[in-house]
C-alpha cells in the first residue's frame, strides 16, 4: 500500500531547487565577474595605455613639426645639417614609442592601419635623410623640398595618429558601456534573486503553515480519540472491578459467612468431652472470618459499595482508617467547606485519585505519614494528598502507570491535576474539579 509522502520530502526538494537556483545564479555571476575583468584588461587598460603611447607619438610628431618650421626660418644662421642631431634624437624616442605602441594596439586595429603607420614613419625617416644629404651640396632646394613633402609627411602622420586616438576613445566609451551593461544585468539578476528568495520563503512558509496545521489537527484528532478511548477502559474497568467487587462481596462473602454459621453450629453441638475438636473447629472458624474480612476489604477496594449507598466523604472515612491499617502510615484527614453531594462519576474518579495516591505514597514514597485534604468551594472540590517521603524527583518508574491513570481521570472530568515537590521534602497530588457554583 502507497504511503503519503511527509512534508520533509517536499521540503528536501525545494531546498535542492533553491539551491540549485544559487549555484547558477553564482556561476554566471562569476562568468560575468570575468568577462568584466578580461574587458577591464585586454581592452579598458590596454586601450589607455595604447592612447598614452600615441598622445607621446603625437608629442614627438609634433616637436618634428617644430624643427621643421624653425629649419626653415630665414632669420636661423644655422645651415639645415645643423639639426641631424636633434631629428636623430626625435627618431629613437619615436621609433621607441612606436614599438611600445604596436604591442599594445587594440584588436580592433586592422592591419592597413598598423602598416600605415609603420609605413609612414619609415617613409618620413627615408625623405628626411635624403633631403640632408641633398642639403650637403643644395641647401636651398633642400628648403623646398622641406616645404613641399616633409611637412605634408608629418602632417598627415599627426592626422593619422589623431584618428587612431579617437578611434581608442570611442573603443573606451564602448567598453565603459560594456562594462555598465555588466553590472546593469547583475544588479537585475541581484534583484531577480532576491525576488525568486523572498517566493521560495513565501512558498515554504505558506506550506510549512498549512502542515503544521494539517498535523495539528491531526494531533489534535488523535488526542481526542485518545481521550475518548481512555474514558471508554476506564469505564470498562470500573464495570470489571464493580463486576468482581460484587462478586466477591455476594458470592464469595455468602459462602464464607454461611461457612462460618455451619462452624459455630458445629462447635456447639459437641459436648466438653470433645474440647480437643471444638478447638479445632473454632480455629477453622476463626480463619474463615479473617477470610471474610479479607474478601469484604478487596470488594471495598475494588470498588466502594457506600460510595453509591453513602456518598464520597463515607467512603474516604471508610477508606483512609483501612488503608491506615493495612499499610501503618498515619493519616491525617481533613474536609474544608460545605459538603455537598457530588455525581457518582466525578465521585469515582475522585476516590480512585486518592486511592492511586495514598497508594503511591505507600509503594515509592518511603513515608511515614500523609495529609490529605477534601476541599469544597463554591466552583470547585479539591483533593490533595501530601506525604513527607522522598518527592517525585527520587522515585523510580514504577509509578508511572498510576500517573497515567490519575491524569486520564482528571481529563476525563475536566479537571486539572498538579504533581508537585513539597517544600522541605515529599510529594504533593492536587486534583481540581471545576463544580457548578452553590450558595454556600
Amino acid at each position: 500500500m502507497s504511503m503519503e509522502r511527509g512534508p520533509t520530502f517536499r521540503l528536501l526538494a525545494g531546498l535542492g531547487v533553491t539551491l540549485s537556483a544559487l549555484g547558477v545564479y553564482s556561476i554566471y555571476t562569476v562568468a560575468q565577474m570575468r568577462g568584466l575583468e578580461r574587458l577591464q584588461t585586454e581592452s579598458i587598460d590596454r586601450n589607455r595605455t595604447d592612447s598614452l603611447l600615441l598622445l607621446r607619438i603625437q608629442n614627438n610628431l609634433n616637436a618634428l613639426g617644430l624643427a621643421m618650421r624653425d629649419m626653415l626660418d630665414a632669420g636661423e644662421p644655422y645651415p639645415l645639417t645643423a639639426w641631424q642631431a636633434q631629428f636623430r634624437r626625435l627618431r629613437v624616442d619615436l621609433d621607441d614609442a612606436l614599438s611600445r605602441e604596436e604591442k599594445f594596439a587594440p584588436a580592433t586595429r586592422t592591419a592597413d592601419q598598423r602598416k600605415y603607420l609603420a609605413a609612414s614613419t619609415a617613409q618620413f625617416w627615408d625623405a628626411l635623410d635624403r633631403i640632408f644629404a641633398l642639403a650637403a651640396t643644395n641647401e636651398a632646394e633642400a628648403r623646398t623640398r622641406i616645404r613641399l613633402s616633409l611637412q605634408a609627411r608629418q602632417a598627415a602622420l599627426s592626422t593619422a595618429v589623431s584618428r587612431l586616438l579617437v578611434q581608442n576613445n570611442e573603443n573606451e566609451e564602448q567598453a565603459a558601456a560594456e562594462t555598465q551593461q555588466i553590472y546593469s544585468r547583475v544588479e537585475r539578476n541581484v534583484y531577480l534573486l532576491l525576488a525568486a528568495m523572498f517566493a521560495v520563503v513565501l512558498i515554504t512558509g505558506i506550506y510549512l503553515a498549512q502542515q503544521n496545521r494539517r498535523m495539528f489537527d491531526q494531533v489534535a484528532s488523535l488526542s481526542k480519540r485518545r481521550s475518548e478511548l481512555a474514558q471508554q477502559l476506564i469505564s470498562m474497568q470500573e464495570k470489571t472491578l464493580s463486576y468482581v467487587s460484587r462478586e466477591l462481596h455476594d458470592d464469595f462473602g455468602q459462602i464464607l459467612t454461611a461457612i462460618g454459621v455451619m462452624l459455630n453450629r458445629a462447635e456447639k453441638k459437641h459436648s466438653a468431652a470433645d474440647a480437643s475438636l471444638r478447638s479445632e473447629v473454632r480455629e477453622v472458624n476463626e480463619i474463615v472470618q479473617a477470610t471474610l474480612e479479607k474478601v469484604r476489604a478487596m470488594s471495598q477496594s475494588l470498588h466502594p459499595v457506600v460510595l453509591e449507598e453513602a456518598g464520597l466523604e463515607s467512603a474516604f472515612d471508610t477508606f483512609i482508617p483501612m488503608f491506615e491499617k493495612r499499610t501503618g502510615i498515619g493519616i491525617h484527614y481533613e474536609k474544608i467547606g460545605e459538603s455537598r453531594d457530588i455525581d457518582g462519576p466525578v465521585a469515582i474518579h475522585l476516590y480512585r485519585v486518592l486511592q492511586e495516591a495514598l497508594n503511591n505514597v505507600a509503594r515509592h514514597s518511603r513515608s511515614t505519614h500523609a495529609d490529605v485534604l477534601l476541599s469544597f468551594s463554591r466552583s470547585s472540590v479539591v483533593l490533595e494528598v501530601k506525604d513527607n517521603g522522598v518527592g517525585f524527583q527520587q522515585k523510580n518508574d514504577a509509578q508511572g502507570m498510576g500517573l497515567i491513570s490519575m491524569r486520564e481521570r482528571a481529563e476525563i472530568v475536566n479537571g486539572r491535576i498538579e504533581f508537585l515537590d513539597a517544600g522541605g521534602g515529599g510529594a504533593v497530588v492536587r486534583l481540581t474539579i471545576p463544580t457548578m457554583g452553590e450558595s454556600a
